[in-house]
This record gives C-alpha cells, sequence and structure tokens, in this order.
C-alpha cells in the first residue's frame, strides 16, 4: 500500500542508531524554525502522549524477563498509532511543521534489523498504526555502531541501548536498506560531518520541502 503524507503541514522523522547526534540536529531544526516564525511541533518516541509514556516506561525499562520481539514491536507501534491520532494528525491538519524524532522507521530498523522480525510484516503493521501516515522527510544520521558507542555518553542505559554493539550495527545495516528502498523521502547524511555542516544540509531539505507545499 502506497503510504500517504500531509497535504497541509510538513512532517519530518530523524532516524539513526543510538548515539548518532540525532537529538542534536532535532534540537538545532526546531530552533530555526522557531527563529523564522513557522510554526512547529516537536514529538518524541516512543512517548508523546500519556498513554505512548505509559507504554514507553514498559518498552525501556530495564529487567530479568526477556521481552519477546514481537511484544517490542507491538508496544511500539502502539505508542505511535496514540501519538499519530492525538498529536501528529492534528498539528499537520493545522498546517504546523512537526519534527519526530523517531517514527515508523525505527521498528523497521530495531524490531526488523535487530531483532529479526519481517520487514513487509511490520511494513504493514506500521501503516495500520499511523493511518498510512509517512514523512515528508526522513533524515537518516548514519555512522558506525563503534563510533556512535565513542560518542555515547550514557550514564544509564536503557533496555534497548543495552543490547550492545552487534544489536546496533544490524539496526544501521537495515537504516541502510530503508534509504535506498524510500530515496524519495530519506536524505541519508554522514554523521562524520561536522554539526554546522550537518545541520546546514537539514536546514535547505526542510525549508524547500516547506516552501513547496505552500
Amino acid at each position: 500500500m502506497k503510504m500517504s503524507t500531509s497535504k497541509k503541514g510538513t512532517f519530518i522523522s530523524f532516524e539513526g542508531i543510538d548515539g548518532c547526534g540525532k537529538s542534536t540536529q532535532v534540537k538545532m531544526l526546531l530552533e530555526k524554525l522557531n527563529k523564522e516564525g513557522i510554526d512547529c511541533s516537536l514529538v518524541r518516541e516512543p512517548g508523546g502522549t500519556q498513554v505512548s509514556e505509559e507504554i514507553r516506561s514498559v518498552l525501556l525499562k530495564n529487567r530479568e524477563e526477556n521481552m519477546s520481539p514481537r511484544a517490542e514491536a507491538l508496544l511500539m507501534t502502539a505508542s505511535r498509532a496514540q501519538l499519530t491520532k492525538e498529536k501528529i494528525k492534528p498539528a499537520l491538519d493545522m498546517g504546523f511543521c512537526v519534527i519526530a524524532d523517531r517514527y515508523k522507521d525505527s521498528t523497521l530498523a530495531y524490531q526488523g534489523g535487530g531483532r529479526g522480525i519481517d520487514i513487509d510484516y511490520l511494513l504493514e503493521l506500521n501503516n495500520f498504526a499511523t493511518y498510512d501516515l509517512d514523512p515528508d522527510i526522513t533524515i537518516l544520521i548514519d555512522i558506525s555502531s563503534i563510533e556512535a558507542q565513542n560518542r555515547a555518553n550514557i550514564n544509564n542505559p536503557d533496555r534497548i541501548e543495552n543490547a550492545g554493539v552487534e544489536f546496533q550495527e544490524k539496526v544501521r545495516n537495515l537504516y541502510i536498506q530503508l534509504a535506498n528502498r524510500f530515496p524519495e523521502r530519506f536524505l541519508k547524511i554522514d554523521g562524520r560531518e561536522s554539526i554546522e555542516v550537518i545541520h546546514s544540509t537539514i536546514w535547505e531539505k526542510t525549508i524547500n520541502c516547506i516552501n513547496a507545499k505552500k
């Protein structure tokens, strides 16, 4: 099924393995949009609503019992379904630029690439959870899992951050496959570039997309 993008607002998602520098670029883009007087909204995954935050706590809590990969995928998409209906779709309908710190591709990369669940099944599950909504732009900040680990400064890693370098490399490889599969919306950026260069590239892509929708 062909996934759709919003006809009004602009929807931008950020993706990448843990430690890639994604959150820094999310913050910089949000600040730039605010400075330019563009109405925008920031959401994160998993989370963003009361229901989604409760699901987040279950997903990320370190526990002795192993969580089933299928349970993990279903919880992720359940959180996303609530966030999409309650926050993302209304903001886009009002013409806002919505920035998502992770969205549907995270499930494909982490539960597909990392946990080994069938990608085509996850695509259908994602489409159901998101009402077939697809970002206008998906920004993938790509670095190796070793470099990401060296950069990361995480004092209390959550359950997924604790999965290890090999897991993160599987996730990265799936992200690259997704960028090749959906080139019309993916912008793959070398995460080894400077923060300023990465921000400049993201801003140019973002403002061009916003202007094209006017």
